[in-house]
Protein backbone atom coordinates (compact mmCIF):
# COMPACT_ATOMS: atom_id res chain seq x y z
CA UNK A 1 0.00 0.00 0.00
CA UNK A 2 0.92 3.12 -0.57
CA UNK A 3 2.65 4.87 2.43
CA UNK A 4 2.97 8.75 3.52
CA UNK A 5 5.59 10.58 6.00
CA UNK A 6 3.11 11.47 9.20
CA UNK A 7 4.72 15.26 9.41
CA UNK A 8 7.70 15.72 11.90
CA UNK A 9 7.55 12.44 13.54
CA UNK A 10 9.02 11.13 10.11
CA UNK A 11 6.88 7.92 10.63
CA UNK A 12 5.91 5.94 7.36
CA UNK A 13 2.27 5.35 7.30
CA UNK A 14 -0.08 3.76 4.89
CA UNK A 15 -2.46 5.87 2.89
CA UNK A 16 -5.18 3.75 4.78
CA UNK A 17 -5.21 2.46 8.38
CA UNK A 18 -6.79 0.95 10.59
CA UNK A 19 -9.17 2.24 13.65
CA UNK A 20 -10.09 -0.19 16.14
CA UNK A 21 -12.59 0.72 17.70
CA UNK A 22 -14.66 -1.17 16.43
CA UNK A 23 -12.85 -3.97 18.29
CA UNK A 24 -14.23 -2.67 21.40
CA UNK A 25 -17.83 -3.86 20.34
CA UNK A 26 -18.88 -0.44 20.03
CA UNK A 27 -21.30 -0.50 17.34
CA UNK A 28 -22.09 -4.21 17.31
CA UNK A 29 -20.79 -7.17 19.51
CA UNK A 30 -17.80 -9.14 18.41
CA UNK A 31 -16.06 -11.48 19.69
CA UNK A 32 -11.97 -11.74 20.57
CA UNK A 33 -11.24 -14.63 17.53
CA UNK A 34 -13.00 -12.10 15.23
CA UNK A 35 -11.93 -8.77 16.14
CA UNK A 36 -7.75 -10.77 16.23
CA UNK A 37 -8.64 -12.20 12.57
CA UNK A 38 -9.35 -8.57 11.24
CA UNK A 39 -6.25 -7.02 12.99
CA UNK A 40 -4.36 -9.40 11.06
CA UNK A 41 -6.14 -8.43 7.90
CA UNK A 42 -5.28 -5.02 8.23
CA UNK A 43 -1.67 -5.77 8.91
CA UNK A 44 -1.85 -8.14 5.93
CA UNK A 45 -3.09 -5.55 3.43
CA UNK A 46 -0.39 -2.74 4.56
CA UNK A 47 -2.66 -0.77 6.97
CA UNK A 48 -0.30 -1.46 9.41
CA UNK A 49 -0.80 1.86 11.35
CA UNK A 50 -3.57 1.16 14.11
CA UNK A 51 -5.17 3.37 16.74
CA UNK A 52 -6.92 2.84 19.57
CA UNK A 53 -8.04 4.09 22.52
CA UNK A 54 -8.84 3.29 26.55
CA UNK A 55 -12.54 4.86 26.16
CA UNK A 56 -13.34 2.30 22.81
CA UNK A 57 -15.26 -0.23 24.64
CA UNK A 58 -13.94 0.87 27.67
CA UNK A 59 -10.88 -0.86 27.94
CA UNK A 60 -12.02 -3.79 25.25
CA UNK A 61 -10.94 -2.61 22.01
CA UNK A 62 -7.28 -2.36 23.58
CA UNK A 63 -7.57 -5.73 25.13
CA UNK A 64 -8.29 -7.20 22.11
CA UNK A 65 -5.80 -5.63 19.94
CA UNK A 66 -3.14 -6.40 22.60
CA UNK A 67 -4.19 -10.03 21.79
CA UNK A 68 -3.49 -9.47 18.03
CA UNK A 69 -0.38 -7.62 18.36
CA UNK A 70 0.91 -10.67 20.30
CA UNK A 71 1.86 -12.46 17.25
CA UNK A 72 3.02 -9.56 15.57
CA UNK A 73 6.85 -8.21 15.38
CA UNK A 74 6.93 -5.00 17.12
CA UNK A 75 8.62 -3.44 13.98
CA UNK A 76 5.85 -4.52 12.41
CA UNK A 77 3.19 -2.42 12.82
CA UNK A 78 2.76 1.25 13.90
CA UNK A 79 0.63 1.66 17.10
CA UNK A 80 -1.37 4.98 18.90
CA UNK A 81 -3.59 5.41 21.60
CA UNK A 82 -5.09 7.78 23.60
CA UNK A 83 -5.13 9.33 27.17
CA UNK A 84 -8.09 11.79 28.89
CA UNK A 85 -11.39 9.67 28.05
CA UNK A 86 -12.54 6.77 29.65
CA UNK A 87 -16.14 6.76 29.20
CA UNK A 88 -18.89 8.77 27.58
CA UNK A 89 -18.84 11.70 30.47
CA UNK A 90 -15.73 10.76 31.92
CA UNK A 91 -12.46 12.92 31.39
CA UNK A 92 -9.56 13.05 33.29
CA UNK A 93 -6.50 14.91 31.79
CA UNK A 94 -4.15 15.11 34.97
CA UNK A 95 -1.04 14.77 35.36
CA UNK A 96 -0.98 11.63 37.80
CA UNK A 97 -3.90 9.52 35.47
CA UNK A 98 -2.37 10.42 31.88
CA UNK A 99 0.73 8.55 33.42
CA UNK A 100 -1.72 5.87 34.84
CA UNK A 101 -3.51 5.29 31.37
CA UNK A 102 -0.24 5.07 29.79
CA UNK A 103 0.67 2.16 32.32
CA UNK A 104 -2.56 0.65 32.01
CA UNK A 105 -1.87 0.67 27.81
CA UNK A 106 0.63 -0.69 27.92
CA UNK A 107 -0.31 -3.58 29.88
CA UNK A 108 -3.22 -4.23 27.70
CA UNK A 109 -1.64 -3.75 24.20
CA UNK A 110 1.55 -6.06 25.54
CA UNK A 111 3.84 -3.86 24.36
CA UNK A 112 6.92 -1.28 25.78
CA UNK A 113 6.13 1.68 24.32
CA UNK A 114 3.78 3.60 22.09
CA UNK A 115 4.49 5.39 19.02
CA UNK A 116 1.84 8.24 19.17
CA UNK A 117 0.08 9.12 22.42
CA UNK A 118 -2.88 11.56 21.88
CA UNK A 119 -5.00 13.53 23.97
CA UNK A 120 -8.76 12.29 23.52
CA UNK A 121 -11.61 14.48 22.62
CA UNK A 122 -9.97 17.54 24.29
CA UNK A 123 -12.61 19.92 23.36
CA UNK A 124 -14.65 18.63 26.80
CA UNK A 125 -12.15 20.48 28.99
CA UNK A 126 -10.43 24.12 28.85
CA UNK A 127 -7.88 24.58 27.18
CA UNK A 128 -5.63 25.59 30.27
CA UNK A 129 -6.02 22.04 31.24
CA UNK A 130 -4.19 20.50 28.16
CA UNK A 131 -1.74 23.59 27.44
CA UNK A 132 -0.65 24.00 31.26
CA UNK A 133 -0.59 20.33 32.29
CA UNK A 134 -1.57 17.59 29.63
CA UNK A 135 0.49 18.62 27.53
CA UNK A 136 3.35 18.56 29.35
CA UNK A 137 2.49 15.48 31.04
CA UNK A 138 3.17 13.68 27.22
CA UNK A 139 6.35 16.14 27.25
CA UNK A 140 7.89 13.88 29.58
CA UNK A 141 6.43 10.72 28.53
CA UNK A 142 8.33 11.48 25.47
CA UNK A 143 11.89 11.96 27.39
CA UNK A 144 11.64 8.58 29.15
CA UNK A 145 10.99 7.05 25.90
CA UNK A 146 7.56 5.55 27.06
CA UNK A 147 5.96 7.44 24.10
CA UNK A 148 7.75 8.46 20.88
CA UNK A 149 5.31 11.03 19.91
CA UNK A 150 2.23 13.30 21.23
CA UNK A 151 -1.11 15.03 19.53
CA UNK A 152 -3.85 15.74 20.28
CA UNK A 153 -7.24 14.98 19.07
CA UNK A 154 -11.16 16.22 19.11
CA UNK A 155 -13.92 17.23 16.51
CA UNK A 156 -14.04 20.97 16.04
CA UNK A 157 -11.89 22.09 14.10
CA UNK A 158 -11.47 25.59 16.04
CA UNK A 159 -9.97 23.61 19.01
CA UNK A 160 -6.52 23.28 17.21
CA UNK A 161 -6.30 26.55 15.93
CA UNK A 162 -6.61 27.72 19.93
CA UNK A 163 -4.29 24.54 20.81
CA UNK A 164 -1.60 24.09 18.49
CA UNK A 165 -0.04 27.52 18.70
CA UNK A 166 0.71 26.81 22.34
CA UNK A 167 1.76 23.22 22.66
CA UNK A 168 4.57 21.20 20.14
CA UNK A 169 2.69 18.52 18.67
CA UNK A 170 3.76 15.82 16.32
CA UNK A 171 0.67 15.08 15.04
CA UNK A 172 -3.18 15.19 15.59
CA UNK A 173 -6.07 13.24 14.88
CA UNK A 174 -9.05 14.98 13.11
CA UNK A 175 -12.18 13.30 12.20
CA UNK A 176 -15.76 13.83 10.15
CA UNK A 177 -13.70 16.71 8.58
CA UNK A 178 -12.83 14.76 5.59
CA UNK A 179 -15.07 13.21 3.60
CA UNK A 180 -17.27 13.37 1.17
CA UNK A 181 -19.90 15.74 3.07
CA UNK A 182 -16.98 17.41 4.85
CA UNK A 183 -14.14 18.62 3.49
CA UNK A 184 -13.64 21.69 6.30
CA UNK A 185 -10.85 20.00 7.51
CA UNK A 186 -8.45 21.58 4.52
CA UNK A 187 -8.74 24.76 6.18
CA UNK A 188 -6.52 23.21 9.08
CA UNK A 189 -3.77 22.12 6.53
CA UNK A 190 -2.19 25.23 6.63
CA UNK A 191 -1.31 25.29 10.37
CA UNK A 192 -0.58 21.94 10.23
CA UNK A 193 1.87 22.00 7.19
CA UNK A 194 3.77 25.37 8.82
CA UNK A 195 4.21 23.64 12.11
CA UNK A 196 4.82 20.22 9.75
CA UNK A 197 2.19 18.34 12.58
CA UNK A 198 1.48 14.89 11.47
CA UNK A 199 -2.22 14.77 10.31
CA UNK A 200 -4.55 11.59 10.76
CA UNK A 201 -8.13 11.88 9.01
CA UNK A 202 -10.96 9.52 10.41
CA UNK A 203 -13.52 8.27 9.66
CA UNK A 204 -14.31 9.11 6.04
CA UNK A 205 -17.83 7.87 6.20
CA UNK A 206 -18.88 10.48 9.03
CA UNK A 207 -19.61 7.73 11.60
CA UNK A 208 -22.09 5.86 9.65
CA UNK A 209 -23.42 9.16 7.59
CA UNK A 210 -22.31 7.85 4.46
CA UNK A 211 -24.39 4.24 4.18
CA UNK A 212 -27.27 2.95 2.94
CA UNK A 213 -28.35 1.48 6.10
CA UNK A 214 -29.16 4.48 7.81
CA UNK A 215 -27.34 6.31 10.02
CA UNK A 216 -27.44 5.11 13.80
CA UNK A 217 -29.63 6.62 16.34
CA UNK A 218 -27.08 7.74 18.20
CA UNK A 219 -25.36 10.23 15.69
CA UNK A 220 -25.11 13.71 16.56
CA UNK A 221 -26.26 15.14 12.95
CA UNK A 222 -29.19 16.65 12.19
CA UNK A 223 -32.07 15.17 10.56
CA UNK A 224 -31.47 17.06 7.10
CA UNK A 225 -27.93 16.30 6.95
CA UNK A 226 -28.85 12.08 7.31
CA UNK A 227 -31.38 11.99 5.22
CA UNK A 228 -29.34 13.84 2.30
CA UNK A 229 -26.22 11.55 3.27
CA UNK A 230 -28.61 8.51 2.84
CA UNK A 231 -29.74 10.12 -0.56
CA UNK A 232 -26.26 9.77 -1.44
CA UNK A 233 -25.59 6.29 -0.53
CA UNK A 234 -28.79 5.27 -2.15
CA UNK A 235 -27.50 7.05 -5.61
CA UNK A 236 -24.53 4.70 -5.21
CA UNK A 237 -26.53 2.04 -4.91
CA UNK A 238 -28.74 2.48 -7.70
CA UNK A 239 -25.14 2.84 -9.99
CA UNK A 240 -24.36 -0.55 -8.73
CA UNK A 241 -21.47 0.43 -6.47
CA UNK A 242 -20.83 1.34 -3.04
CA UNK A 243 -20.88 4.97 -1.37
CA UNK A 244 -18.30 3.18 0.90
CA UNK A 245 -15.78 2.81 -1.74
CA UNK A 246 -16.31 5.94 -3.34
CA UNK A 247 -15.43 7.87 0.22
CA UNK A 248 -12.70 5.92 0.74
CA UNK A 249 -10.92 6.47 -2.48
CA UNK A 250 -12.11 10.10 -1.99
CA UNK A 251 -10.32 10.58 1.43
CA UNK A 252 -6.84 8.69 0.84
CA UNK A 253 -6.22 10.48 -2.83
CA UNK A 254 -5.38 13.85 -1.46
CA UNK A 255 -1.47 13.64 -1.06
CA UNK A 256 -1.51 16.57 1.53
CA UNK A 257 -3.40 14.05 3.57
CA UNK A 258 -1.06 11.31 4.96
CA UNK A 259 -3.14 8.85 6.25
CA UNK A 260 -7.01 8.50 6.60
CA UNK A 261 -8.83 5.86 9.50
CA UNK A 262 -11.05 3.26 8.92
CA UNK A 263 -12.25 0.89 11.40
CA UNK A 264 -14.42 -2.33 10.52
CA UNK A 265 -14.69 -5.72 13.09
CA UNK A 266 -14.65 -7.70 9.71
CA UNK A 267 -12.24 -9.17 7.63
CA UNK A 268 -13.86 -8.99 4.33
CA UNK A 269 -14.53 -5.38 4.81
CA UNK A 270 -11.25 -4.32 5.41
CA UNK A 271 -9.84 -5.91 2.65
CA UNK A 272 -11.95 -4.48 0.49
CA UNK A 273 -11.55 -1.37 1.93
CA UNK A 274 -7.27 -2.09 1.05
CA UNK A 275 -8.64 -2.80 -2.77
CA UNK A 276 -10.42 -0.04 -3.42
CA UNK A 277 -7.35 2.20 -3.14
CA UNK A 278 -5.90 -0.03 -6.22
CA UNK A 279 -8.88 0.65 -8.16
CA UNK A 280 -9.53 4.46 -10.27
CA UNK A 281 -11.64 6.55 -8.98
CA UNK A 282 -15.38 7.12 -10.77
CA UNK A 283 -15.27 10.32 -11.48
CA UNK A 284 -18.63 10.54 -12.66
CA UNK A 285 -20.04 8.89 -10.10
CA UNK A 286 -18.00 11.21 -7.41
CA UNK A 287 -19.14 14.44 -9.47
CA UNK A 288 -23.21 13.44 -9.14
CA UNK A 289 -22.53 12.40 -5.54
CA UNK A 290 -20.69 15.92 -4.50
CA UNK A 291 -23.63 17.30 -6.25
CA UNK A 292 -25.93 15.10 -4.15
CA UNK A 293 -24.59 16.48 -1.07
CA UNK A 294 -23.85 19.84 -1.76
CA UNK A 295 -26.81 21.23 0.22
CA UNK A 296 -25.30 19.61 3.51
CA UNK A 297 -21.27 20.32 2.85
CA UNK A 298 -19.22 21.08 5.52
CA UNK A 299 -22.50 20.87 7.81
CA UNK A 300 -20.90 19.38 11.09
CA UNK A 301 -22.23 19.02 14.82
CA UNK A 302 -21.30 20.57 18.25
CA UNK A 303 -19.20 18.61 20.65
CA UNK A 304 -17.74 19.99 23.80
CA UNK A 305 -17.60 23.21 25.32
CA UNK A 306 -19.37 25.95 23.86
CA UNK A 307 -16.38 27.90 22.48
CA UNK A 308 -15.06 25.82 20.50
CA UNK A 309 -18.70 25.49 18.77
CA UNK A 310 -19.05 29.50 18.08
CA UNK A 311 -20.09 28.20 14.51
CA UNK A 312 -22.87 25.58 15.78
CA UNK A 313 -26.25 27.13 16.81
CA UNK A 314 -27.02 23.59 18.34
CA UNK A 315 -26.41 22.46 22.18
CA UNK A 316 -23.17 20.00 22.30
CA UNK A 317 -23.45 16.78 22.05
CA UNK A 318 -20.49 13.97 23.13
CA UNK A 319 -19.88 12.37 20.31
CA UNK A 320 -17.16 9.36 19.37
CA UNK A 321 -14.84 8.75 16.45
CA UNK A 322 -16.59 6.46 13.98
CA UNK A 323 -16.55 3.40 12.32
CA UNK A 324 -17.23 1.68 8.88
CA UNK A 325 -19.73 -1.24 9.91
Amino acid sequence: MKTRVLGKTGLKVPALSFGASSLGSVFRDIDRGEGIRTVHAAVDAGMNYIDVSPYYGLTKAEVVLGEALRSLPRSSFTLSTKAGRYGENTFDFSRKRIHESVQESLNRLHTDYIDILFLHDIEFVPAEIIIEEAFPTLTRLKEQGVIRHAGICGLPLPLFEKVLPQVDADAIISYCHYALNDTSLLSLLPLLEKKDIGLVNASPLSMGLLSTRGTPAWHPADDRVKQVCLQAARYCMEQGSDIAKLAVQFATANERIPTTLVSSASEHNIRNNAAWLEEPLDQELLSEVLRILAPIHNVSWASGRPEYNIEHNMKPKVSTEGEQE
